[in-house]
Protein backbone atom coordinates (compact mmCIF):
# COMPACT_ATOMS: atom_id res chain seq x y z
CA UNK A 1 0.00 0.00 0.00
CA UNK A 2 1.52 3.62 -1.27
CA UNK A 3 1.96 5.97 1.90
CA UNK A 4 2.35 2.71 4.45
CA UNK A 5 5.20 2.97 7.21
CA UNK A 6 7.22 -0.18 7.21
CA UNK A 7 10.31 -1.07 9.26
CA UNK A 8 13.22 -1.73 8.01
CA UNK A 9 13.84 -5.12 8.74
CA UNK A 10 10.23 -6.18 7.40
CA UNK A 11 10.10 -4.87 3.33
CA UNK A 12 12.90 -2.84 1.26
CA UNK A 13 11.41 -2.89 -2.01
CA UNK A 14 8.35 -3.51 -4.06
CA UNK A 15 8.34 -3.49 -8.19
CA UNK A 16 5.27 -3.59 -9.97
CA UNK A 17 5.04 -4.23 -13.31
CA UNK A 18 2.37 -3.16 -15.19
CA UNK A 19 1.20 -5.10 -18.42
CA UNK A 20 -1.14 -3.16 -21.02
CA UNK A 21 -3.50 -4.81 -23.30
CA UNK A 22 -4.61 -2.65 -26.26
CA UNK A 23 -7.47 -4.21 -28.63
CA UNK A 24 -8.09 -2.61 -31.88
CA UNK A 25 -10.93 -0.60 -30.78
CA UNK A 26 -8.57 1.29 -28.41
CA UNK A 27 -9.73 -0.20 -25.48
CA UNK A 28 -6.86 -0.54 -22.57
CA UNK A 29 -7.00 -3.75 -20.18
CA UNK A 30 -3.90 -3.68 -17.29
CA UNK A 31 -2.51 -6.22 -15.30
CA UNK A 32 0.15 -6.33 -12.53
CA UNK A 33 2.32 -8.37 -10.45
CA UNK A 34 4.39 -7.81 -7.36
CA UNK A 35 7.32 -8.53 -5.42
CA UNK A 36 8.30 -8.24 -2.50
CA UNK A 37 12.23 -8.66 -1.15
CA UNK A 38 13.11 -8.37 2.32
CA UNK A 39 16.15 -6.54 3.14
CA UNK A 40 17.53 -3.51 5.54
CA UNK A 41 17.05 -0.94 2.65
CA UNK A 42 14.37 1.81 3.04
CA UNK A 43 11.00 1.18 0.91
CA UNK A 44 11.07 1.94 -2.67
CA UNK A 45 8.66 1.41 -5.33
CA UNK A 46 9.28 0.93 -9.26
CA UNK A 47 6.77 0.57 -11.90
CA UNK A 48 7.49 -0.27 -15.81
CA UNK A 49 4.70 0.26 -17.90
CA UNK A 50 5.68 -0.48 -21.50
CA UNK A 51 3.82 0.13 -24.85
CA UNK A 52 2.71 -2.88 -26.57
CA UNK A 53 1.15 -3.45 -30.09
CA UNK A 54 -2.36 -3.51 -30.81
CA UNK A 55 -3.84 -7.36 -29.09
CA UNK A 56 -3.62 -9.68 -32.52
CA UNK A 57 -0.76 -7.84 -34.42
CA UNK A 58 2.33 -8.82 -34.60
CA UNK A 59 5.25 -6.86 -32.82
CA UNK A 60 8.98 -6.46 -32.95
CA UNK A 61 11.27 -5.23 -29.47
CA UNK A 62 13.92 -2.96 -30.57
CA UNK A 63 17.22 -3.30 -28.43
CA UNK A 64 16.55 -0.62 -25.73
CA UNK A 65 13.37 -2.62 -25.21
CA UNK A 66 10.84 -0.63 -26.83
CA UNK A 67 7.86 -2.32 -28.60
CA UNK A 68 6.92 -1.62 -32.54
CA UNK A 69 4.07 -2.62 -34.41
CA UNK A 70 4.88 -4.68 -36.55
CA UNK A 71 2.95 -3.26 -39.02
CA UNK A 72 2.38 0.44 -40.16
CA UNK A 73 0.46 2.87 -42.39
CA UNK A 74 2.99 3.81 -45.07
CA UNK A 75 1.82 7.64 -46.09
CA UNK A 76 4.50 8.75 -49.16
CA UNK A 77 2.21 9.08 -51.95
CA UNK A 78 -0.58 9.56 -50.26
CA UNK A 79 -2.16 12.54 -51.94
CA UNK A 80 -3.53 16.09 -50.20
CA UNK A 81 -6.58 16.24 -48.74
CA UNK A 82 -7.14 12.18 -48.78
CA UNK A 83 -4.07 11.85 -45.95
CA UNK A 84 -6.54 13.02 -42.89
CA UNK A 85 -8.93 10.67 -43.37
CA UNK A 86 -6.51 7.60 -44.19
CA UNK A 87 -4.75 8.08 -41.14
CA UNK A 88 -7.82 8.36 -38.87
CA UNK A 89 -9.31 5.39 -40.78
CA UNK A 90 -6.56 3.04 -40.37
CA UNK A 91 -6.37 4.14 -36.37
CA UNK A 92 -9.99 2.80 -36.41
CA UNK A 93 -9.36 -0.22 -38.02
CA UNK A 94 -6.14 -0.80 -35.44
CA UNK A 95 -3.21 0.50 -36.85
CA UNK A 96 -0.76 1.82 -34.23
CA UNK A 97 2.15 2.20 -36.05
CA UNK A 98 2.59 5.65 -38.68
CA UNK A 99 5.39 6.11 -40.62
CA UNK A 100 5.74 9.25 -42.51
CA UNK A 101 8.73 12.29 -43.49
CA UNK A 102 9.03 16.08 -44.00
CA UNK A 103 9.70 15.05 -47.75
CA UNK A 104 6.20 12.92 -48.16
CA UNK A 105 4.72 16.74 -47.84
CA UNK A 106 1.53 15.90 -45.82
CA UNK A 107 2.71 15.68 -42.13
CA UNK A 108 0.45 18.36 -41.33
CA UNK A 109 -2.70 16.01 -42.48
CA UNK A 110 -1.20 13.17 -41.34
CA UNK A 111 -1.01 14.89 -37.50
CA UNK A 112 -4.17 16.15 -38.26
CA UNK A 113 -5.40 12.65 -38.24
CA UNK A 114 -4.07 11.41 -35.16
CA UNK A 115 -5.10 14.24 -33.51
CA UNK A 116 -8.51 13.01 -34.70
CA UNK A 117 -8.16 9.53 -33.70
CA UNK A 118 -7.01 10.92 -30.27
CA UNK A 119 -10.30 12.98 -30.12
CA UNK A 120 -12.65 10.36 -30.79
CA UNK A 121 -11.15 7.80 -28.18
CA UNK A 122 -10.24 5.82 -30.55
CA UNK A 123 -6.56 5.80 -28.97
CA UNK A 124 -3.90 7.72 -26.52
CA UNK A 125 -0.75 9.33 -28.13
CA UNK A 126 0.94 6.29 -25.79
CA UNK A 127 -0.40 3.65 -27.66
CA UNK A 128 0.55 5.09 -31.09
CA UNK A 129 4.46 4.68 -33.17
CA UNK A 130 4.96 7.67 -34.95
CA UNK A 131 7.90 7.75 -37.00
CA UNK A 132 9.56 10.42 -39.45
CA UNK A 133 12.49 10.93 -41.29
CA UNK A 134 15.39 14.01 -41.61
CA UNK A 135 15.54 15.13 -45.11
CA UNK A 136 19.15 15.94 -47.18
CA UNK A 137 18.90 19.62 -46.55
CA UNK A 138 18.68 19.33 -42.65
CA UNK A 139 21.78 17.41 -42.06
CA UNK A 140 24.63 19.66 -40.86
CA UNK A 141 24.38 19.68 -36.96
CA UNK A 142 22.40 23.19 -36.71
CA UNK A 143 19.84 22.17 -38.84
CA UNK A 144 18.78 18.59 -37.46
CA UNK A 145 17.08 19.57 -34.34
CA UNK A 146 14.80 22.36 -36.57
CA UNK A 147 13.39 20.06 -38.54
CA UNK A 148 12.96 17.67 -35.99
CA UNK A 149 10.95 20.22 -34.37
CA UNK A 150 9.06 21.35 -37.31
CA UNK A 151 7.94 17.77 -38.04
CA UNK A 152 6.40 17.81 -34.51
CA UNK A 153 4.83 21.14 -35.00
CA UNK A 154 3.07 19.80 -38.26
CA UNK A 155 2.20 15.83 -36.53
CA UNK A 156 1.30 18.36 -33.13
CA UNK A 157 3.07 15.97 -31.83
CA UNK A 158 5.90 16.93 -28.07
CA UNK A 159 8.17 13.72 -29.99
CA UNK A 160 8.07 11.08 -32.00
CA UNK A 161 8.31 7.55 -31.37
CA UNK A 162 11.27 6.98 -33.97
CA UNK A 163 13.27 9.32 -36.35
CA UNK A 164 15.66 8.19 -38.82
CA UNK A 165 18.08 9.57 -41.34
CA UNK A 166 15.79 9.28 -44.76
CA UNK A 167 19.34 9.20 -46.74
CA UNK A 168 22.64 9.12 -46.33
CA UNK A 169 22.94 12.25 -48.85
CA UNK A 170 23.54 15.96 -47.63
CA UNK A 171 22.23 18.57 -49.68
CA UNK A 172 22.81 22.36 -49.74
CA UNK A 173 20.81 24.02 -46.71
CA UNK A 174 17.29 25.31 -47.53
CA UNK A 175 15.16 27.75 -44.75
CA UNK A 176 12.22 26.60 -43.92
CA UNK A 177 10.37 29.67 -44.44
CA UNK A 178 11.58 29.38 -48.33
CA UNK A 179 10.46 26.18 -49.44
CA UNK A 180 9.32 23.68 -47.57
CA UNK A 181 9.42 20.46 -48.16
CA UNK A 182 12.35 21.34 -49.78
CA UNK A 183 12.84 18.11 -51.78
CA UNK A 184 15.73 17.64 -54.07
CA UNK A 185 16.58 20.62 -56.41
CA UNK A 186 18.44 23.42 -54.64
CA UNK A 187 15.80 25.81 -55.83
CA UNK A 188 13.97 25.27 -59.01
CA UNK A 189 13.03 28.33 -59.87
CA UNK A 190 16.64 30.19 -60.24
CA UNK A 191 17.54 30.94 -63.59
CA UNK A 192 21.19 29.86 -62.65
CA UNK A 193 21.58 26.03 -63.87
CA UNK A 194 23.88 25.91 -61.17
CA UNK A 195 21.56 26.12 -58.50
CA UNK A 196 18.33 24.39 -60.22
CA UNK A 197 19.82 21.10 -59.65
CA UNK A 198 20.91 19.00 -56.75
CA UNK A 199 23.89 20.33 -54.99
CA UNK A 200 25.20 17.72 -52.50
CA UNK A 201 27.42 19.46 -49.11
CA UNK A 202 30.26 18.24 -47.47
CA UNK A 203 28.53 17.40 -43.87
CA UNK A 204 29.54 13.90 -42.63
CA UNK A 205 27.05 11.12 -41.32
CA UNK A 206 29.15 11.26 -37.55
CA UNK A 207 28.07 15.14 -37.52
CA UNK A 208 24.41 14.62 -38.71
CA UNK A 209 24.00 11.38 -36.25
CA UNK A 210 25.89 13.13 -33.35
CA UNK A 211 22.94 15.62 -33.56
CA UNK A 212 20.37 13.03 -34.05
CA UNK A 213 21.94 11.83 -30.77
CA UNK A 214 21.14 15.19 -28.86
CA UNK A 215 17.25 14.77 -30.47
CA UNK A 216 17.08 10.89 -27.99
CA UNK A 217 18.59 12.84 -25.25
CA UNK A 218 16.24 15.36 -25.06
CA UNK A 219 13.37 13.33 -25.46
CA UNK A 220 12.21 15.11 -29.16
CA UNK A 221 12.77 11.28 -30.54
CA UNK A 222 12.50 8.17 -28.31
CA UNK A 223 14.56 6.07 -31.14
CA UNK A 224 16.81 7.23 -33.83
CA UNK A 225 17.82 5.08 -37.11
CA UNK A 226 18.71 5.55 -40.29
CA UNK A 227 17.02 4.42 -44.12
CA UNK A 228 18.29 3.61 -47.12
CA UNK A 229 22.04 3.14 -45.18
CA UNK A 230 24.08 0.58 -46.37
CA UNK A 231 26.29 -2.19 -44.52
CA UNK A 232 29.06 -0.68 -44.50
CA UNK A 233 27.72 2.55 -43.49
CA UNK A 234 26.32 0.86 -40.76
CA UNK A 235 29.87 -0.54 -39.82
CA UNK A 236 31.63 2.25 -39.18
CA UNK A 237 28.68 3.93 -37.37
CA UNK A 238 28.89 1.04 -34.61
CA UNK A 239 32.22 1.99 -34.15
CA UNK A 240 31.81 5.28 -33.17
CA UNK A 241 28.00 6.36 -32.38
CA UNK A 242 27.61 6.78 -28.73
CA UNK A 243 23.79 5.10 -29.34
CA UNK A 244 23.76 2.54 -31.97
CA UNK A 245 20.66 2.78 -34.99
CA UNK A 246 17.92 1.18 -33.63
CA UNK A 247 15.88 0.73 -37.21
CA UNK A 248 17.10 0.77 -40.62
CA UNK A 249 14.55 1.82 -43.05
CA UNK A 250 14.84 0.04 -46.93
CA UNK A 251 13.32 -1.13 -49.96
CA UNK A 252 12.47 -4.42 -49.51
CA UNK A 253 9.87 -6.82 -51.55
CA UNK A 254 9.83 -10.29 -52.97
CA UNK A 255 12.30 -8.87 -55.94
CA UNK A 256 14.75 -7.40 -53.82
CA UNK A 257 14.80 -9.42 -50.47
CA UNK A 258 18.14 -8.50 -49.08
CA UNK A 259 18.86 -11.41 -46.90
CA UNK A 260 22.05 -10.72 -46.66
CA UNK A 261 21.75 -7.15 -45.19
CA UNK A 262 18.95 -8.33 -42.82
CA UNK A 263 20.86 -11.21 -41.47
CA UNK A 264 23.24 -8.36 -40.39
CA UNK A 265 21.04 -5.93 -38.99
CA UNK A 266 19.53 -9.10 -36.86
CA UNK A 267 23.69 -9.67 -35.99
CA UNK A 268 23.57 -6.06 -34.94
CA UNK A 269 20.50 -5.68 -32.77
CA UNK A 270 18.79 -3.33 -35.53
CA UNK A 271 15.12 -3.77 -36.27
CA UNK A 272 15.05 -3.65 -40.12
CA UNK A 273 11.39 -1.99 -41.69
CA UNK A 274 10.91 -2.67 -45.46
CA UNK A 275 9.07 0.17 -47.19
CA UNK A 276 7.56 -0.33 -51.14
CA UNK A 277 6.84 -4.06 -49.78
CA UNK A 278 4.61 -4.74 -52.78
CA UNK A 279 6.92 -3.86 -55.43
CA UNK A 280 6.93 -1.17 -58.06
CA UNK A 281 3.27 -0.04 -57.72
CA UNK A 282 4.72 3.82 -56.00
CA UNK A 283 6.92 3.91 -58.83
CA UNK A 284 4.77 4.35 -61.80
CA UNK A 285 7.47 7.22 -63.64
CA UNK A 286 10.03 3.52 -63.91
CA UNK A 287 9.80 2.89 -67.96
CA UNK A 288 7.77 -0.20 -68.70
CA UNK A 289 11.20 -2.58 -68.95
CA UNK A 290 11.79 -1.64 -65.09
CA UNK A 291 8.49 -1.96 -64.01
CA UNK A 292 8.21 -5.78 -63.41
CA UNK A 293 5.25 -5.63 -61.18
CA UNK A 294 5.18 -8.00 -57.94
CA UNK A 295 1.71 -8.54 -57.84
CA UNK A 296 0.99 -10.18 -60.90
CA UNK A 297 4.05 -12.64 -60.45
CA UNK A 298 2.46 -15.89 -60.59
CA UNK A 299 4.67 -18.14 -58.12
CA UNK A 300 2.86 -15.33 -55.74
CA UNK A 301 -0.22 -15.91 -57.31
CA UNK A 302 -0.42 -19.42 -56.30
CA UNK A 303 0.73 -19.04 -52.90
CA UNK A 304 -1.70 -16.35 -52.44
CA UNK A 305 -4.29 -18.85 -54.11
CA UNK A 306 -3.70 -21.35 -51.67
CA UNK A 307 -4.00 -19.72 -48.55
CA UNK A 308 -6.78 -17.67 -49.88
CA UNK A 309 -5.02 -14.49 -49.33
CA UNK A 310 -4.14 -11.36 -51.38
CA UNK A 311 -0.92 -11.43 -52.96
CA UNK A 312 -0.29 -8.12 -51.31
CA UNK A 313 -1.05 -10.13 -47.85
CA UNK A 314 1.43 -12.83 -49.36
CA UNK A 315 4.24 -9.72 -49.41
CA UNK A 316 3.57 -8.39 -46.19
CA UNK A 317 3.22 -11.66 -44.09
CA UNK A 318 6.16 -13.06 -45.76
CA UNK A 319 8.12 -9.83 -44.29
CA UNK A 320 6.36 -10.21 -40.59
CA UNK A 321 7.68 -14.07 -40.69
CA UNK A 322 11.13 -12.47 -41.36
CA UNK A 323 11.08 -10.81 -38.58
CA UNK A 324 10.53 -7.62 -40.06
CA UNK A 325 8.51 -4.90 -39.81
CA UNK A 326 7.20 -3.09 -43.09
CA UNK A 327 4.92 -0.60 -43.73
CA UNK A 328 2.45 -0.61 -46.97
CA UNK A 329 1.05 2.03 -47.94
CA UNK A 330 -3.44 2.41 -48.66
CA UNK A 331 -5.81 5.22 -48.44
CA UNK A 332 -8.72 2.25 -49.47
CA UNK A 333 -9.90 1.13 -45.77
CA UNK A 334 -10.48 -2.30 -46.80
CA UNK A 335 -6.92 -2.50 -47.93
CA UNK A 336 -6.24 -0.91 -45.12
CA UNK A 337 -7.63 -3.59 -42.86
CA UNK A 338 -6.49 -6.56 -45.16
CA UNK A 339 -2.88 -5.35 -45.08
CA UNK A 340 -2.92 -5.33 -41.29
CA UNK A 341 -4.57 -8.50 -41.08
CA UNK A 342 -1.62 -11.03 -41.11
CA UNK A 343 -0.96 -12.37 -37.95
CA UNK A 344 -2.97 -15.34 -37.10
CA UNK A 345 -1.89 -17.35 -40.05
CA UNK A 346 1.78 -18.53 -41.62
CA UNK A 347 3.02 -18.98 -44.67
CA UNK A 348 5.05 -22.72 -44.99
CA UNK A 349 8.83 -22.87 -45.17
CA UNK A 350 8.50 -23.93 -48.75
CA UNK A 351 6.41 -20.47 -49.07
CA UNK A 352 8.94 -18.47 -47.92
CA UNK A 353 11.63 -20.38 -50.09
CA UNK A 354 9.98 -19.91 -52.79
CA UNK A 355 9.50 -16.32 -52.35
CA UNK A 356 12.49 -15.97 -51.39
CA UNK A 357 13.81 -16.94 -54.95
CA UNK A 358 12.23 -15.03 -56.92
CA UNK A 359 14.71 -11.88 -55.78
CA UNK A 360 16.06 -10.02 -58.55
CA UNK A 361 17.91 -6.92 -56.52
CA UNK A 362 15.62 -4.70 -58.38
CA UNK A 363 15.27 -1.38 -56.87
CA UNK A 364 12.92 1.21 -58.10
CA UNK A 365 13.84 3.68 -55.49
CA UNK A 366 17.73 4.48 -56.34
CA UNK A 367 19.18 7.53 -56.38
CA UNK A 368 21.83 5.90 -58.61
CA UNK A 369 19.41 6.32 -60.89
CA UNK A 370 16.54 8.99 -60.30
CA UNK A 371 19.30 11.54 -59.45
CA UNK A 372 20.52 11.99 -62.81
CA UNK A 373 17.63 13.67 -63.48
CA UNK A 374 18.36 16.21 -60.49
CA UNK A 375 21.73 17.73 -62.59
CA UNK A 376 23.98 14.49 -61.54
CA UNK A 377 25.12 12.81 -64.73
CA UNK A 378 26.12 9.61 -62.70
CA UNK A 379 23.65 10.00 -60.27
CA UNK A 380 24.49 9.68 -56.54
CA UNK A 381 24.59 6.12 -55.82
CA UNK A 382 24.56 5.20 -52.55
CA UNK A 383 24.39 1.38 -53.30
CA UNK A 384 27.22 1.05 -56.23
Amino acid sequence: TLGQKVSPDTMASVSCTVRTKVSPDGTVTMSSETSTISAADPPTLSLTLSKVAPEGQPSVTLKSGSVMPAVGLGTWKAGPGIVQTAVTEAIKRGYRHIDCACDYGNEHEVGAGIKAAIASGICTRAELWVTSKLWNTYHAAEHVELACRKTLTDLGLDYVDLYLIHFPIATKYVPIEKRYPPEWIFDPDSKDPKEKMMIPVNVTLRETWGAMEQLKEKGLAREIGVSNHSCQAMMDMLKWCKYPPAVNQVEIHPFNAQASFTEFCKEHGIVVTGFSPLGAASYSWLDAGVQQTVLSDPTLAEIAAAHKKSVAQICIRWQVQRGLTVVPKSVNPERQSANLAVDDWALTDEDMEKILALDKRIRYNDPGDFCKGFGLPNGYPIYA
